[in-house]
């Protein structure tokens, strides 16, 4: 059976993890609070984080939820602030918000160019720019970008979301040396295909096994623990002179 590795660095860590409710996001939820850390998380279903803050009700810290919907810039400022108020500092930022609805360019208007915008990338930017004052004064924090896999193999049926999947390469580049000078990492975890209850939902069937065991080198399901075992390290002390990269999960796909 695998053992996996904790972080004393990480008990009392302040973390605020965007999409926190359901899918890889409540995986990094629950992995950051059973690490000790103080977690707060954001989303917009309400249900499914009233659910997971319960589960994770006898946590060393009880994760803080905040509803919000990261496309709208000042709830998102609003919501890292009040996350500030409740939990402390910001040490860790993890941008998981994301949405790979399907979408063809013959269709797509201006208007959907830019809510895709605003939900897989934009808030990547803002949410960084809100927590790096409190970063700089405690001596430095980690950010963790979350990319995709699905721009670097070429995946048909959502442009938009490889566009900005390949921009937050982009991002956490252009990010690096300035925010490196206050010890602040940047790094852009890259998930393959995760098997999320929504990616099993929607997407896999008897066509989508056949490819797993014919693209990934390693058999067997990609989970979101697998993501959260990685935004540990990215944000833990062991990963002090990691940033600027691009750490792939992704079974060997790639």
């Amino acid at each position: 059976m695998p053992r996996y590795a904790t972080y004393p660095s990480l008990v009392d860590r302040t973390a605020v993890i965007t999409g926190g409710a359901t899918g890889i996001g409540a995986a990094f939820v629950t992995a950051f609070a059973q690490q000790g850390a103080k977690v707060a998380f954001l989303d917009v279903d309400d249900s499914s984080a009233a659910e997971l803050v319960h589960t994770l009700r006898n946590a060393r810290h009880r994760p803080v939820f905040l509803h919000c919907d990261v496309a709208d810039l000042a709830a998102l400022a609003e919501s890292i602030h009040v996350a500030h108020e409740r939990i402390g500092p910001i040490a860790v930022l993890v941008n998981n918000v994301a949405n790979d609805v399907r979408h063809k360019l013959e269709t797509t208007t201006p208007a959907e160019f830019d809510g895709s915008m605003a939900v897989n990338l934009r808030h990547q930017y803002f949410a960084t720019q809100a927590v790096v004052e409190d970063m700089r004064r405690l001596g430095g924090g980690s950010v963790v970008c979350l990319g995709s896999t699905g721009w670097m193999i070429k995946n048909a049926d959502y442009p938009l979301y490889a566009t900005a999947k390949a921009a937050i390469h982009g991002l956490v580049n252009g990010l690096a040396r300035t925010l490196g000078r206050d010890h602040i990492r940047i790094n852009c975890l890259v998930p393959g295909w995760v098997m999320t209850e929504k990616q099993q939902r929607l997407w896999l069937d008897a066509e989508g096994e056949a490819e797993i065991r014919r693209r990934q080198c390693l058999p067997g399901h990609l989970e979101p623990d697998d993501l959260a075992r990685a935004a540990l390290f990215l944000a833990a002390d062991d990963s002090r002179m990691c940033t600027g990269q691009s750490f792939i999960v992704d079974g060997g796909w790639v």
